[in-house]
């Protein structure tokens, strides 16, 4: 948390009231709600998907997204209310005084600009400094932020780095010109448990350094708390409690702050050996590379029906590349995969129908996985056309199952756009879709890292009872070992490319541990505020 001495009131909002449309009527979703940030203080805003973290988050800059409009109180930002600020002034603000650091970076970069000149774009058009010395800035930033090749990093364009550098990369564009306020979205939501530990000590300092004001929206309640001074918990866009974060953490006074903070439960039984079993899904010495560069060496893994193998690493160990070889969207250097004993063509173009049907995939990024100007009733309802031939009654009257099956209300989402759901619901359409498809092998990968702990539990429930009544394997591609521990059978630990470990998971989660997968285990916060410093203490002590 922020050691910096808090200083006088930087944003202050009353009675905000934010309205959201859905078929031309506007109905309230954030109901009233005051929030006092001092400079150097850090406020956590916590609760589950749909509560109006964001909403609030964007409010605080004066915005609200498409679908919504501010319709109540005032947001005062060092004596200017943004709610009545003219756009032009709105504009002279954010990016220079105010800083948005969003939940999806994929969706949030430019594809066609290199990294670095959007990270200069803010500081050379505000006149805070000449490029020369924004490039020179963001290096050292990226630098901080622990990304690889900080010198040379920047020179890539967003498609050619990982999803956990990314990120880091939007981190460091939003620190650019060393603003006010900044409102950190999730910003930790796509990085491996390593990276993050690394991240949130930059985060940390940085704020502590500029004696910057911080939002820290977030559904992971370890996370918050090494972060925030306050935490407020909010849900259906109202206030629960709000309180300094030890005491928050130590003695929660209402039912649902308990229930947040509660440990995840859900446990898997332990699925039978497959043993000598024919495999659904084999990958045999696959290597693979992106242009000249490569990024898996020799892989090799087993996937059978009916059980699910997770796969984790840090961000860029090729955990996602291999789901793309799987996918046939990147053909192997060398190497085959086999699909119930017979090759698979690498390609996905020369795979016919039946073949793609039987193998779907779920994208970390909801947002850049959805067409944002079709309704859920045509997201999930193409595969259903497409594969299964559904059409009229018969697809919309499945649709509507689907919804049912991934806990939507029918009525209520089937003829939303996705700028109308939270990231949470996003991803739910995005199970939904890949179900549509009747998959034998679903490819989850991170499809919870956008949910906030309810929910995430709740939607490994429904995948793990999907799998038991639909014989489904999976392949889940996660940071979150609380996830792994609560639904793997088996566990696939990469490094740079390789696979350094993988067997049952009993035998990989108990000592002794590979060196790298102690690390990842020693990296997973606890719900404790002196559990990052007291770690970063243990590790400089060994290195000492």
């Amino acid at each position: 948390m922020n050691d910096a001495t808090i200083g006088e009131v930087i944003l202050d909002m009353r009675g905000l009231r934010i309205e959201g449309r859905s078929d031309e009527i506007w109905h309230e979703i954030v109901h009233g709600i005051d929030v006092t940030l001092h400079r150097g203080e850090v406020l956590g805003l916590i609760g589950e998907s749909g509560a109006g973290k964001s909403t609030i988050g964007l409010a605080a800059m004066g915005f609200a997204r498409d679908g919504c409009r501010i319709s109540g109180g005032s947001i005062m930002f060092d004596g200017v209310d943004l709610a009545k600020a003219s756009d032009d002034g709105l504009r002279q603000l954010r990016g220079s005084r105010i800083a948005y650091v969003a939940q999806s970076a994929a969706a949030a970069f430019n594809p066609a600009h290199k990294l670095i000149d959007q990270y200069c774009e803010a500081p050379v058009q505000h006149g805070i400094m000449p490029r020369a010395e924004a490039e020179s800035d963001a290096i050292d930033l990226y630098r901080r932020l622990q990304l690889p090749g900080p010198d040379t990093i920047g020179f890539r364009y967003p498609h050619q780095v990982s999803g956990g550098q990314l990120q880091r990369a939007m981190t460091a564009m939003a620190m650019a010109c060393r603003p006010d306020l900044i409102v950190f979205d999730e910003p930790t939501t796509a990085l491996d448990v390593t990276t993050q530990i690394e991240v949130l000590s930059a985060i940390r300092e940085i704020v502590r350094q500029f004696n910057t004001a911080a939002i820290y929206i977030t559904h992971d309640l370890a996370v918050v708390s090494q972060m925030a001074d306050r935490i407020m918990v909010l849900r259906h866009g109202n206030l629960v409690e709000e309180g300094e974060t030890r005491g928050m953490i130590e003695d929660p006074q209402k039912d649902y702050t308990r229930d947040l903070l509660a440990v995840r439960t859900f446990r898997k039984d332990t699925a039978d050996s497959p043993g000598a079993d024919m495999p659904l899904l084999r990958v045999e010495g696959v290597s693979a590379a992106y242009g000249k560069v490569p990024v898996l060496y020799d892989v090799s893994m087993d996937i059978h029906r009916k059980r699910t193998v997770a796969v984790v690493g840090e961000s860029g160990s090729g955990k996602s590349t291999m789901a793309r070889v799987i996918t046939g969207l990147l053909p192997p250097s060398q190497g085959q995969v086999f699909y119930d004993g017979l090759p698979l063509p690498l390609d996905h173009r020369k795979r016919n129908k039946d073949e793609k049907r039987r193998l779907q995939m779920i994208y970390q990024m909801p947002d850049t996985a959805i067409n944002p100007r079709q309704r859920v009733s045509a997201i999930i309802g193409r595969p259903l056309e497409f594969y299964l031939g559904l059409r009229g009654a018969d697809r919309t009257a499945r649709v509507r199952e689907l919804l049912e099956m991934i806990e939507l209300d029918p009525d209520e989402f089937i003829d939303r756009y996705p700028g109308e759901l939270s990231g949470g619901q996003k991803q739910r359409v995005c199970i939904a879709r890949a179900l549509a498809a009747e998959p034998e092998l679903i490819i989850c990968d991170e499809v919870t890292s956008a949910l906030d702990q309810l929910v995430a539990e709740e939607i490994l429930k429904l995948l793990q009872r999907l799998q038991d009544e639909l014989g489904l394997a999976y392949m889940f591609i996660t940071h979150d070992l609380a996830t792994v521990r609560a639904i793997a059978d088996e566990i696939v630990v990469m490094l740079q490319g390789k696979i350094v470990e993988q067997g049952p998971k009993q035998q990989v989660l108990s000592p002794p541990h590979h060196e790298y997968t102690e690390l990842l285990l020693s990296s997973v916060p606890e719900m404790d505020p002196d559990w990052l410093d007291n770690l970063l203490d243990d590790r400089q002590g060994e290195n000492a």
